[in-house]
């Protein structure tokens, strides 16, 4: 009796101990390793109108119409519509209104490469046309300008099965957080549910600032402790956004110097991670401070190179006298500026129009009112 206790006994062991260790290999085999738990908030819904805090009804801004382009761009419509005025009351065979322009453009940080192509384009545009007045010019000139800009959509993809992921890269002070809080607003006001991802884990700060996002747009949040496995939070967020029928994953990402390889080895991580089932990645955009000049095409570069972006959010336009960042980062890089932030609202990111930027850039009408706004 007492045998055939203890032989029951082992058989009991060894099919528990079964059960668990097969258990155990199904979880690792779904999920990367992961050094902690993963904290998941929701923000609570108003008991009176049973509205998430940051869904569409709830924006003030909403009552607001969107951006103007012409007027975010302030600064930078001031030197060029000034320059063109110039232009367009001149002889355009004239050296120093070439020298001017050329000037000008270095100085908008277009860059010397990209300056030389819009002059000797332009030139070689008013020869064979034999035009030699300023209008001819300034059309020859907008038209070298237009030609920098990629002939792609500008819409943002959103996949045919749920839940699309974006994700998100650039380095610290960009604007990158704040930008997928507006995105994840403008998610919000087409009735899409969104769960952000606390990816950049080595700053308490940018996952208190997205945690701050979440709550005013009614978004979900997946965040974890500091210094846990980004990937992890990235895989957590988009089997939540699977289980809840969740449309849309933004994944926020960390932003250390670009120069760190370690850096690009964990971005390349990341993004094999969101491109596995459940989830589907569409967009990977680059968020760029237009104040940074050619600095930042720089970064745009070892980015483009490490995760393959998809498109461009350029920030702070509006406080920059630069606009020539804009075209620059186009031509660079062969992917399409998505989206531009001129203000700090969460309507002052905007679509991005290259016919609509060059028209309010070139726009010499408006030079008395811009001088009156300085």
């Amino acid at each position: 009796m007492i045998t055939v206790t203890i032989v029951l006994a082992v058989a009991i062991v060894l099919i528990a101990s079964t059960i668990y260790f097969v258990s155990r290999n199904s979880r690792s085999k779904l999920s990367p390793p992961s050094n902690s738990s993963i904290v998941t908030q929701l923000p609570p819904k108003s008991p009176e109108t049973g509205i998430a805090p940051g869904k569409a009804e709830s924006f003030p801004e909403n009552l607001v119409p969107p951006a103007d382009i012409k007027r975010g761009l302030g600064r930078a419509r001031l030197a060029f519509s000034r320059l063109f005025g110039s232009i367009l009351g001149s002889n355009g065979s004239s050296q120093q209104v070439w020298e001017e322009l050329e000037d000008a453009l270095l100085l908008s940080d277009l860059g010397m490469e990209l300056t030389n192509r819009v002059l000797e384009g332009a030139k070689a545009s008013l020869e064979s046309t034999g035009e030699t007045d300023g209008l001819g010019m300034a059309e020859a000139v907008k038209a070298q300008l237009r030609s920098l800009f990629v002939e792609e959509s500008r819409d943002l993809v959103y996949s045919e099965e749920s839940p699309t992921v974006w994700l998100v890269v650039g380095v610290n002070g960009v604007g990158k957080t704040t930008s997928i809080g507006k995105l994840a607003a403008m998610a919000a006001s087409d009735d899409r549910k969104v769960v952000l991802a606390a990816g950049d884990t080595f700053r308490a700060a940018a996952a208190d600032q997205l945690q701050m996002w979440a709550e005013r747009t009614g978004a979900d949040i997946v965040r974890s402790i500091p210094g846990a496995d980004p990937s992890s939070v990235v895989f957590d967020s988009i089997q939540r956004a699977a289980a809840r029928g969740f449309d849309l994953v933004i994944a926020d990402t960390a932003g250390r110097l670009h120069t760190k390889s370690n850096l690009m080895d964990e971005l390349r991580k990341l993004r094999r991670t969101a491109e596995r089932e459940p989830g589907h990645l569409t967009e990977v955009l680059l968020v760029l401070d237009a104040t940074t000049g050619q600095n930042g095409l720089v970064q745009a570069r070892e980015f483009a190179k490490a995760v393959g972006i998809t498109g461009v959010v350029l920030t702070k336009l509006d406080g920059s006298a630069k606009g020539g960042i804009a075209l620059a980062a186009e031509a660079e890089l062969g992917v399409p500026i998505k989206l531009v932030g001129v203000g700090e609202k969460v309507r002052d990111l905007i679509v991005f129009s290259p016919d609509e930027f060059l028209d309010a850039l070139l726009d010499v009408d408006s030079q008395d009112d811009l001088s009156n706004e300085d």
